[in-house]
């Protein structure tokens, strides 16, 4: 029995008094205790508890000092192997923040510490500091939080953001942008583009304001490009043979694209209709916001791993959805919204001069519309007519208008992007909605609007503008750009598809696997989720990802 070794998971009683047992037998134990303390700290939700019962064991100071047993508290079982006999585990031990050695119970700690959650040791009931009291009766501390911070469970893409903003407070900025890479292929254009909806949760903003998590993703990306490194995306050493085609070089299809090639599958050919990467990155944000240059570098990372990407090749044209599904093992849909919504007002289709947000944001950015002339107007509060009307700033208007519905208040653009927009000279007019688009001789002469006020909140919970009864009036413009919405272009589907499509004519798809209702057939991004940002594209591109591999591995 002396060379015999025995795993035992849990410290509550029942593990405490095995592992005595067999090591009083002369065996070799190891005890792994998920909590940082030994011994039912936590209520079980089975059974009541009286005062009188104590919640640690009394075996517990003769298994920390028995020779024949090793302790791993604070640690988990990952994985557990059987091979010749043998049973092998693997044991990830997380750090103890508190050494108890040295610890008087003076309770200073739980004094000040400004963090309050959720206590687990009552089952919620109350609430606790981040300094955890995890044995009364030992008095044993340690510093232990929610699973993932707040700021991480709402990035989209879980970022590890307390372990990288760490790194670079440390100056260890190559290992920052390691750690970010892990779940993100775009740390420099993110790191432009992105509203970071991680800072709005940030709980620092409750004592002065929250970290700057998505500036710091910017900065040591930048670094590394101010420094001349290349860096290189490895792949598995083992390799799949399965075909994969990918519908949309966006955000979600190039990063559902890296994740496959890190897992080893070799053989990705990404589809693109447009005659640069990136999708609404290229085409949808500004030079002055996302440089195209930047955007390139990081699809070029991506394509080194081994995966294609063939532009201006659009599928239902050039190639059709069923030679894909005849060719491939799997197809991913990452084809985005790129077509801009109607005002669905009179002259809108008869005068040349209107064209929506999507369009003119596309023909700016490729080339094919470089000067404007007279007055620009864009209809809409959100991000895209904010970028719509600050390119057409750039690009020469005389003047430039938004004109927007309701109030400031209700915009849905970013803050900051308006207020930009205003100081560069863009005029805003609020509470007044198009009625009618004016035009002579085939082109477009102006608009006639009607001045709105807020009545009762809608779905959104906005309230909803109401038009005012004989407050028309027109304004004069030689240009027109609706930016209200974007919506799916699903020209490239047979006619007779049997996909499962929403109302908004986006896919309907397994939320944990991206899986449409065909099977093989995987979807992710806007034309999932209806126009959305960027970081959330890329969620879907991961998502699908995995569960292509699924897929694939299962057949």
């Amino acid at each position: 029995m002396e060379n015999k070794k025995t795993l035992v998971v849990g410290a509550g009683p029942a593990g405490v008094r095995l592992a005595l047992e067999r090591a009083e037998a002369g065996e070799q134990v190891t005890l792994v205790e998920k909590f940082p303390s030994l011994g039912a700290e936590r209520i079980p939700r089975n059974r009541l508890i009286n005062a009188e019962q104590a919640f640690d064991s009394p075996d517990l100071e003769k298994v920390r000092d028995h020779k024949n047993i090793t302790i791993f508290p604070y640690s988990e079982v990952k994985r557990v192997t059987k091979e010749n006999g043998k049973i092998k585990a693997r044991v990830i031990k997380h750090s103890l923040r508190v050494d108890n050695t040295k610890c008087n119970d003076c309770k200073a700690c739980i004094r000040v510490c400004p963090v309050n959650m959720f206590d687990d040791f009552n089952e919620g009931l109350g609430f606790r500091t981040a300094v955890d009291y995890f044995n009364p009766i030992n008095a044993e501390y340690n510093i232990f939080k929610e699973d993932m911070p707040v700021c991480q469970r709402t990035c989209p893409v879980n970022l590890d953001i307390r372990g990288y903003v760490g790194l670079i407070a440390d100056g260890k900025y190559a290992e920052s942008l390691a750690r970010i890479r892990e779940r993100l292929p775009f740390p420099a254009s993110i790191g432009r583009v992105c509203p970071h909806p991680c800072e709005t949760a940030c709980n620092r903003q409750y004592l002065d304001e929250p970290i700057s998590i998505c500036f710091l993703k910017r900065f040591v990306a930048d670094v590394e490009i101010e420094a001349g490194i290349e860096p290189t995306y490895e792949t598995a050493e083992k390799k799949y043979p399965e075909k994969i085609a990918i519908i949309g070089a966006g955000p979600s299809g190039l990063t559902c694209a890296h994740d496959l090639a890190k897992m080893g599958y070799e053989n990705i050919k990404v589809f693109e209709a447009l005659p640069v990467p990136g999708g609404y990155l290229w085409v949808g944000i500004p030079e002055y916001r996302l440089p195209k240059k930047i955007l390139q570098r990081e699809v070029d990372l991506i394509a080194k791993m081994g995966v294609e990407i063939q532009y201006n090749v659009r599928i239902g044209k050039d190639i059709s959805f069923e030679e894909l599904r005849n060719q491939y093992d799997a197809i991913f849909i990452g084809a985005g919204c790129h077509r801009g919504l109607k005002l669905r007002v009179p002259g809108e289709d008869e005068y040349e001069g209107i064209i929506d947000c999507v369009t003119f944001l596309r023909e700016q950015a490729l080339g094919i519309r470089k000067e404007g002339k007279g007055k620009l107007i864009v209809i809409g509060g959100g991000n895209a007519a904010i970028d719509s009307a600050r390119v057409g700033w750039r690009m020469g208007y005389d003047e430039v208008y938004i004109l927007y519905r309701r109030t400031r208040k209700e915009m849905p653009a970013n803050p900051w992007e308006v207020d930009a927009a205003e100081h560069e000279g863009v005029k805003l007019q609020f509470l007044a909605a198009p009625v009618e688009i004016l035009g002579e001789n085939g082109k477009v002469v102006g608009m006639k609007c009607i001045k709105m006020e807020l009545g009762e909140p809608d779905a959104s919970g906005r309230r909803r503008p109401v038009p005012i009864e004989g407050s028309e009036y027109v304004i004069e413009a030689e240009t027109i750009v609706p930016a209200i919405s974007q919506g799916t272009d699903l020209s490239f589907l047979p006619e007779e598809h049997d996909f499962k499509l929403t109302r908004w004519n986006t896919f309907d798809i397994d939320e944990e696997t991206g899986a449409t209702n065909i099977p093989g057939v995987f979807a992710g991004g806007d034309v999932v989720s209806g126009p959305n940002i960027a970081i959330r594209a890329i969620a879907g591109g991961k998502r699908a990802a995995l569960g292509i591999h699924e897929y694939l591995r299962s057949k």
